[in-house]
């Protein structure tokens, strides 16, 4: 059951935030606009840019399954200036995340989670950890990546956020 939560939505959002990242691309392209407008673009002051939402993103995705597996962590650096970067880390992040086989989470539900923050750590079982933590973070920087481009004239809609 966990990996059916876990690996289908993950690798339908990131496949779907892969489309608006190409979508964006082509934007600039067409509208003859500097991809450094749109990749350093935030909401507002004190959020990240988009660059880094999508960083974000990845980075909660690929760290679901390990955590619910019990395996190490992967690490990528946040090197991605490009479209074509941002595409490249998407891709991996995605791979990654299929990598993980339904038998890979055999107890992953009760599984006992520990997530260092700032504040505190937070523990939880996985199942916990799975629908109140970490799928909630993806989406949000899914989405706030998305709510980046909507207003800069990027043409999405619904289907583009759903992965439709």
């Amino acid at each position: 059951m966990i990996h059916v939560l876990t690996v289908p939505p993950l690798t339908r959002t990131l496949g779907a935030l892969g489309g608006i990242l190409a979508k964006a691309e082509a934007h600039c392209e067409a509208r003859k606009i500097d991809p450094q407008a749109l990749l350093a673009f935030r909401l507002f002051p004190d959020m990240f840019p988009f660059t880094r939402q999508v960083q974000l993103a990845c980075d909660f995705a690929v760290r679901i399954p390990p955590r619910l597996c019990g395996d190490d962590l992967p690490s990528y650096p946040d090197t991605e200036t490009s479209f074509a970067e941002l595409q490249d880390r998407v891709a991996r992040a995605r791979a990654d995340v299929a990598g993980y086989g339904p038998e890979r989470f055999e107890g992953a539900a009760d599984r006992a989670v520990t997530i260092k923050t700032r504040m505190a750590d937070l523990q939880m079982t996985g199942l916990q950890f799975l629908t109140q933590y970490a799928l909630p973070q993806v989406h949000f920087h899914a989405t706030t990546a998305y709510n980046i481009l909507r207003p800069n004239g990027v043409e999405l809609g619904k289907r583009d956020y759903m992965g439709a």
